[in-house]
């Protein structure tokens, strides 16, 4: 069941599982130029921007989670990627889950091109630094592949969310996604766009 919490200014926003937490301060202009980034690393850019939501859990928890909740949601996602998000659908049942084949268990969002370049600059400039005590990203969360993955407790860090009118109370996870699948070039690339890595 998604709850509303109490209000408090600067909540503990970002999932501990990624280890962030600092004394590190971040330049309001610190991310470069994706262009120029891309030729120094011999051609590694950024692919895609995924945005993803699960509500499965909070769904059986609530009886009136589609008609109220998921509306909500679903609205204050596309105010902070500028897109509207799409249904992730069970593709199989589960009957200890109490989940049913065909049912909406997420949403996501892909961000591409400006859209995508835009979010990040939005991310790494203006939600990091509202997160409380953060001190940067863990570098096991960026995968194998390269991929970054960053999960956030509440939406609210986003300045887009109002917390005073803000009808729901969700998690997101943000991932971005490279064209290179090594992990050493993909850490570089974060590094020289200004992606705060933990010290």
């Amino acid at each position: 069941m998604i709850k509303k919490e109490k209000k408090k200014k600067n909540t503990d926003i970002v999932d501990k599982t990624l280890n962030i937490s600092s004394d590190m301060s971040l330049d309001v202009g610190l991310i470069k130029n994706l262009s120029s980034t891309e030729a120094s690393l011999k051609g590694v850019k950024i692919e895609k921007i995924i945005v993803s939501v699960g509500i499965g859990k909070s769904r059986q928890l609530n009886s009136q989670f589609d008609e109220k909740i998921l509306p909500e949601i679903k609205k204050e996602l596309s105010l902070i990627t500028g897109q509207i998000p799409t249904d992730t659908q069970s593709k199989k049942s589960i009957a200890g889950f109490k989940v049913r084949e065909g049912e909406v268990v997420g949403l996501k969002i892909t961000l591409r091109r400006k859209r995508m370049n835009d979010f990040l600059k939005r991310l790494i400039n203006t939600v990091l630094p509202r997160v409380r005590d953060f001190k940067g990203i863990d570098l096991k969360s960026v995968d194998k592949n390269g991929g970054l993955n960053i999960g956030f407790k509440e939406q609210v860090v986003f300045p887009e969310i109002n917390q005073e009118i803000s009808k729901a109370s969700f998690g997101l996870q943000v991932t971005v996604a490279l064209n290179t699948g090594n992990r050493n070039k993909a850490i570089d690339f974060y590094k020289e766009i200004g992606v705060p890595f933990k010290k």
